[in-house]
């Protein structure tokens, strides 16, 4: 594990509060709401087109996905930025969540533009978004927080970004 993924995985622990399973303690609604709007701005402005989204996501601790269509893509395969109602975690996929293995992945199977990623990714940091790693998500929840018993395997992206 790379500094890095143990400063994300120091990151996850910390936001992930035993007592607040879908959302956080104080959880700010139109604060989050407000800034899934300008994210979904700039990704509108940086790949010139319009991006459809999903918002304030019902039982879940997502609260949102924004999605760059194929056709505005290098590689044609459209982009897909998933927000959780914790901490402004954020990650990018391409196609939908699980599609691939992760970023680097889909790159290497030729669907992933790096410029593209790059873009995205740019936005999410100038933003404030702290960007995780699909395949970080995907690794098993080590967390204080027993999660709901249909949760077939617990990964720490069911506790941030899952159903409930």
């Amino acid at each position: 594990m790379t500094e890095n993924e143990e400063e994300l995985v120091a990151l996850l622990r910390g936001l992930d509060d035993p007592d607040w399973l879908e959302r956080p303690q104080g959880y700010d609604r139109g604060a989050v709401g407000r800034d899934f709007d300008v994210l979904v701005a700039r990704l509108e402005g940086d790949f010139a087109t319009s991006c459809d989204d999903e918002r304030d996501t019902q039982d879940s601790s997502e609260y949102g996905r924004v999605v760059v269509p194929a056709e505005a893509t290098v590689c044609g395969t459209r982009i897909v930025v998933c927000v959780s109602k914790f901490g402004s975690l954020a990650f990018v996929c391409a196609d939908n969540p699980g599609a691939f293995l992760g970023t680097d992945d889909a790159q290497a199977e030729g669907e992933l533009d790096a410029a593209d990623l790059a873009r995205v990714r740019e936005a999410l940091t100038d933003l404030g978004y702290a960007l995780v790693p699909e395949e970080l998500l995907e690794c098993d929840y080590a967390g204080p927080r027993r999660l709901p018993s249909f949760v077939a395997r617990p990964t720490w992206w069911s506790r941030f970004f899952g159903y409930f």
